[in-house]
């Protein structure tokens, strides 16, 4: 592309900490992805934001040209023969260990009348991908043609798929050299990265999921909740109502981590198979913000009561199951799950060195235990087992003794389980206390609700 200014000169203002224009931002982020802007400058400007940060306009500028890199999708009105009859809605999470939010909200939302066109990603270092998971089921396709993944939207009201090409291709250049530069940990860059390919698709509106605690992609309690803050913020001034909730990631949100094993899980909740816990907790009060946002119930009474019985009459788990055949799944995948989703030759329990009660989970060493079995990556382009996990890992505040162990480990060896295992012990704090003496922390810990202007 043709800069109006030369592209050092508007790193060098960054560089020593100017304020730049949203026209400088968007030329940049042009550049990025289009290839004007060299790697090394890329790294040079990310790394001036990393060590200058930047105000609230260049954020929301920021976030705007990354989503305006690529397509933006269109399911309504003019540049769309979709015509889709309910908001368009999604959630997005910054991760963590038992975190299968995703595989539950989008089928249940799309089951009380919203439309879910959710792009999602793998997983790196100790959390979970939500493109794993779903690759534990033979055949489900993350990349489907375009036109496929707006039909499915269209006919089952959720898509969940990766990030194409035509969206926010700058993000994904971005990304590549923030990873290698020492620039990820940036506000604004994580910012703009997360909202810009959200906002690419075209939502009515968005929910946050903001993890904090031992297993949150951010190192503090207060970090995360700047994060969910900001992103908030600057998604409603970017024309996106948005509502972040900051969660508990001081223990593994359901009692199991891995990829098919999360599926099954999801499969039990979906179906009523397994009700209440931590996990349909969040994922309920999650789902119960989108459909406010999306006007299809009129208060959060009304939203719960929706959300309840779609889930007692089996229609969110129809959705899920059409969502899985129209992206190249089984169909009978809800009825004979055990089928088609891969199990670990080896099963054991884990158990404490003492009896006793949970008191604290190192709960980011818990999910590089499962990275360790090989159900997680070291690097980007490292291959996945998703027979292998944990499941039934106890909860803060649970008795575990020879009967009750602190986990089970699906491993595909011996020495792969027994390194688990080891992992396992240092992660887990087991005392003798008695149950009130064990702080359980807050399930939902904040809400924070931005309108757009």
């Amino acid at each position: 592309m043709a800069f109006r200014a030369l592209p050092q000169e508007l790193i060098r203002a960054k560089r020593d900490g100017q304020a730049l224009s949203v026209e400088a931002i968007r030329e940049l982020v042009g550049g990025i992805a289009d290839g004007g802007l060299s790697d090394a400058q890329v790294g040079a400007l990310a790394m001036a934001i990393y060590l200058n940060g930047m105000n609230a306009a260049e954020t929301v500028a920021l976030t705007e040209a990354v989503r305006d890199s690529g397509e933006v999708l269109a399911w309504r009105g003019l540049g769309s023969e979709l015509g889709l009859p309910g908001p368009v809605l999604d959630k997005h999470s910054t991760g963590g260990v038992g975190d299968l939010v995703s595989l539950v909200l989008g089928p249940w939302i799309a089951a009380c009348g919203g439309f879910v066109p959710m792009v999602s990603g793998r997983g790196l270092g100790h959390t979970g991908g939500t493109l794993d998971k779903l690759e534990a089921i033979p055949g489900y396709d993350i990349a489907p043609p375009r036109e496929r993944f707006r039909t499915l939207v269209r006919e089952a009201g959720v898509a969940i798929v990766g990030q194409t090409a035509e969206l926010a291709p700058a993000d994904r250049r971005l990304y590549a050299i923030r990873d290698v530069t020492a620039t990820v940990e940036s506000l604004p860059l994580i910012v703009s990265s997360i909202l810009g390919k959200k906002l690419a698709c075209g939502l009515d509106a968005l929910v946050m999921d903001v993890k904090a605690g031992s297993g949150a992609f951010m190192p503090t309690q207060e970090k995360s909740r700047e994060l969910a803050e900001t992103i908030a913020e600057v998604a409603s001034l970017a024309g996106t109502p948005t509502t972040a909730l900051l969660t508990d990631m001081s223990q593994p949100l359901a009692p199991c981590a891995g990829n098919a094993v999360e599926v099954r899980e999801a499969i039990a909740l979906l179906t009523g198979e397994k009700t209440g816990g931590r996990l349909l907790d969040v994922t309920r009060e999650l789902a119960a913000e989108l459909l406010l946002a999306g006007r299809l119930a009129d208060d959060r009474d009304a939203a719960l009561a929706l959300l309840d019985d779609r889930l007692a009459s089996g229609a969110a788990a129809e959705r899920f199951a059409r969502m899985v055949a129209g992206l190249g799944g089984p169909t009978d995948l809800l009825e004979h799950h055990e089928r088609y989703l891969p199990r670990a030759p080896i099963v054991r329990p884990v158990h404490a060195e003492r009896s006793g009660r949970v008191t604290r989970i190192d709960t980011r060493a818990v999910g590089l235990a499962v990275v360790t079995l090989g159900g997680g990556r070291r690097a980007p382009d490292d291959a996945i087992d998703h027979a292998v996990g944990l499941t039934g890992i106890a909860a803060l505040g649970q008795m575990v003794d020879d009967e009750r162990p602190l986990a089970w480990v699906h491993a595909r060896s011996e020495t792969e389980a027994e390194r688990a295992a080891s992992q396992l012990h240092a992660a887990i704090e087991v005392n003798d206390v008695g149950g009130a003496d064990v702080r359980l922390p807050t399930l939902i810990q904040d809400v924070m609700r931005r309108e757009a202007p």
